[in-house]
C-alpha cells in the first residue's frame, strides 16, 4: 500500500531565490507589500514552504510569526507543494450529509494520499474544502476547475482516471 503521508521536502533552487530576492527588495520599503511579495513567491515555488516564509521575513525585516499568520489565515497560500491536478472534495453541510466523507476516502485510497497531501508521483494533490457554492449538486468534487457533482463512491475511479 503507499504511504499515506507523503510529504515533499523542500529543495533549493539558486534561480528561484534569486527572483525572490528581486521581488523582496522591491517591495522592502512598501507599507503593505508582505502580501504581494508572498503571492509572487508562490507564483515562484508553487507553494510557501518554511524555507521561503524565512526567507520573505527576513528580507522584509519582519517577524516570521507575521508571514505564517498571514500564510495560514488566507485559503490561497499553500504551506505544502500541489500536484499537477488539485482533487478538492467539499464537505460543507449540504455535500457531508449527502456522502461527500464517503467520495473522499474512496479518492484517498484511489491516489494512496490523505487530504492536505500529494499523491507519491506527483501528479495529484487531494484537499477537502468547505462549500464551493454548488449545494444543489451536493455533494461535490473537483479536479482543478473542473466540477463534479452528485458525487458517489462509485464515480472516482471513472473521473480520476481522465487526468492519470
Amino acid at each position: 500500500m503507499p504511504n499515506l503521508t507523503t510529504k515533499i521536502a523542500y529543495v533549493p533552487d539558486a534561480d528561484k531565490e534569486a527572483r525572490l530576492k528581486e521581488i523582496i527588495a522591491d517591495y522592502k520599503d512598501v507599507q503593505g507589500g508582505t502580501m504581494a511579495v508572498m503571492q509572487q513567491a508562490q507564483d515562484i515555488f508553487g507553494y510557501l514552504p518554511e524555507e521561503v516564509q524565512i526567507m520573505i521575513a527576513d528580507g522584509l525585516g519582519i517577524p516570521l510569526e507575521e508571514v505564517y499568520g498571514i500564510a495560514t489565515f488566507y485559503s490561497l497560500f499553500n504551506l505544502s507543494p500541489k500536484g499537477l491536478y488539485n482533487v478538492s472534495v467539499c464537505l460543507g453541510t449540504a455535500c457531508y450529509v449527502k456522502g461527500s466523507d464517503k467520495v473522499l476516502k474512496k479518492i484517498e485510497e484511489k491516489l494512496g494520499c490523505t487530504s492536505g497531501s500529494v499523491s507519491a508521483d506527483g501528479r495529484f494533490s487531494v484537499d477537502s474544502i468547505r462549500c464551493v457554492g454548488a449545494c444543489g449538486l451536493a455533494p461535490v468534487m473537483m479536479v482543478g476547475d473542473d466540477v463534479y457533482g452528485r458525487m458517489t463512491p462509485d464515480m472516482v475511479d471513472e473521473i480520476l482516471d481522465k487526468y492519470m
